[in-house]
């Protein structure tokens, strides 16, 4: 297809991977039937099973298990004019959900006044997913915390199709922050709403002088699978880029396959690890489409695409990479990260 040309080396050698770690027949692999062969045998109510269905049953991915999805909470969470900045017609809340349905998502995130001042003119138009906490900027000195803005049965009023909510795990807050989002999601399913959620993990003593451990597998993947112990319906997950935050921290409980034989340096192999901790694939695991850099985007935003399918992910949320630049790139970018999904010669690996 048209979008794995140009592609980098790096790129280039993810195609050809095999993962020797995790075996691919363990995982639950995203398709066609994924509602069916994962969710009806679980205690989620009809009418959670039919909000699912709305979610992998819109936009371009319809039908195949995988999903697309356009996340803008960025003029809360990065002040609006950091985010808007580069563009703004996006200070204007519709042309977020145009972008989205040009775009060919599966459904639009975004916060609750942004749904709020269009949701009659789209709400059957296009899944809603309603962000229901966010880390707020403008307190002096910032914090970091996540707080309701609104709750679960705002979002349903709005004609939500599913709620989103962040958890940041190794924060100080993070057990206030446990409690809340469960009984969030707990209140979502009795409406009948799919859960989303951002699982990011936040401490200060997770980033040292040699690396960054707030991506490495080994973390991400324990916060992948307190998500979907908590009811998360699809998780959210930053695609890990490192291995062994347990061990270089000196805290938690390790064993030494989640280094050997469990993983490896290969970024697939990582995504994979971060796979197999939402229950084998059971829940969905989508990727971050990550900031904006410029001219790389497009080739950025297809190497995370192949990484999350080759592991055995169900897609991207990408955000900024699509509003951050004129409407048409956008809509181009998201059709792009989209193609790699509907390229049937792209497998697991």
């Amino acid at each position: 297809m048209a979008t794995l040309t140009s592609l980098s080396a790096e790129t280039e050698a993810l195609l050809q991977h095999e993962c020797k770690t995790i075996r691919k027949d363990l995982i639950h692999q995203p398709g066609p039937d994924f509602v069916d062969r994962c969710f009806v045998p679980s205690n989620r109510p009809p009418q959670v099973l039919r909000s699912l269905g709305q979610l992998y049953g819109h936009g371009r991915l319809a039908g195949t298990g995988y999903l697309s999805i356009l996340p803008v909470d960025q003029g809360i969470e990065h002040t609006a004019g950091a985010s808007f900045g580069p563009n703004p017609m996006y200070f204007d809340p519709e042309n977020i959900i145009k972008l989205a349905l040009e775009g060919g998502c599966n459904a639009v995130a975004t916060t609750f006044g942004t749904f709020g001042t269009v949701a009659r003119k789209y709400a059957h138009k296009i899944p809603f997913l309603v962000k229901i906490n966010h880390n707020e900027l403008l307190t002096y000195p910032n914090t970091f915390d996540q707080i309701l803005f609104g709750s679960v049965k705002e979002a349903w009023n709005l004609g939500a199709a599913a709620v989103g909510a962040t958890i940041y795990f190794g924060s100080e807050e993070s057990n206030r922050q446990i409690v809340e989002v469960s009984q969030a999601f707990e209140r979502a399913h009795e409406l009948g709403l799919a859960t989303v959620l951002w699982c990011y993990t936040r401490n200060n003593a997770f980033k040292t002088a040699d690396n960054d451990y707030h991506v490495a597998t080994d973390l991400t993947g324990q916060a992948n699978h307190l998500g979907v112990t908590i009811g998360a319906d699809i998780i959210k997950q930053k695609l890990p880029e490192n291995n062994g935050g347990f061990s270089a921290l000196k805290f938690g409980k390790t064993h030494a396959a989640m280094y050997d034989s469990l993983s490896s340096d290969n970024p697939i192999d990582l995504a994979r690890y971060q796979v197999a901790n939402c229950y084998m694939g059971r829940i969905g695991l989508i990727n971050s489409g990550g900031e904006s850099k410029g001219a790389s985007d497009r080739e950025d935003a297809v190497r995370t695409a192949i990484i999350n399918k080759r592991a055995g992910g169900q897609g991207l949320i990408s955000g900024r990479k699509a509003f951050q630049r004129p409407f048409a790139e956008g809509v181009e970018l998201l059709h792009a990260i989209q193609d790699v999904y509907l390229d049937q010669s792209i497998t697991l690996a």
